[in-house]
C-alpha cells in the first residue's frame, strides 16, 4: 500500500493565537515568490510588503516581521490577501520555513526579533 504524507496545516503552525484576531495581520505579498505556510516573512521598508526573509538583504527584510498563515502564490503579480501572524502567539518550530541557506546565527537572531513581538517559537514535545 502507497505511503500517504500530509501537508502541513495551521493546526501544525500555529500553536496558540490572541482573541478576536488580534494576533493577525493582512499583508501585501511581493510578486514572484510563492510561499508556504510557516514562512518566516520580512516587510520592506520603502514599500511596507512582505517577502521571504533574508538575512542578507538590507531593504527590511533581513528583519523577521511575522510567520505566514496560509500559503501565498505570488509567482505572477504581487498578493493583497497575505496573512501572517504578528503578535502574541506561539508557533511551532517544526512547521516554520526558512530560508534555504540560512546560518544557524542568522536563525537564532530572527527567533530573537520575532520573540520581541510577542510570537514565540517552540520546540514541539
Amino acid at each position: 500500500m502507497p505511503e500517504i504524507t500530509e501537508s502541513l496545516n495551521l493546526g501544525d503552525l500555529l500553536k496558540y493565537e490572541a482573541p478576536n484576531l488580534y494576533s493577525r495581520e493582512r499583508v501585501t505579498v511581493l510578486a514572484g515568490q510563492h510561499l508556504r505556510l510557516g514562512t518566516v516573512v520580512g516587510v520592506v521598508t520603502a514599500t511596507g510588503k512582505c517577502r521571504a526573509l533574508d538575512p542578507a538583504a538590507t531593504d527590511g527584510s533581513q528583519i523577521a516581521a511575522g510567520v505566514l498563515l496560509q500559503d501565498c502564490n505570488a509567482s505572477l503579480a504581487e498578493r493583497d490577501d497575505g496573512l501572517m501572524v504578528a503578535r502574541h502567539a506561539i508557533v511551532a518550530h517544526h512547521a516554520l520555513t526558512w530560508p534555504q541557506d540560512i546560518t544557524a546565527e542568522a536563525k537564532t537572531a530572527a527567533i530573537a526579533q520575532l520573540r520581541a513581538m510577542g510570537v514565540l517559537v517552540r520546540q514541539a514535545v
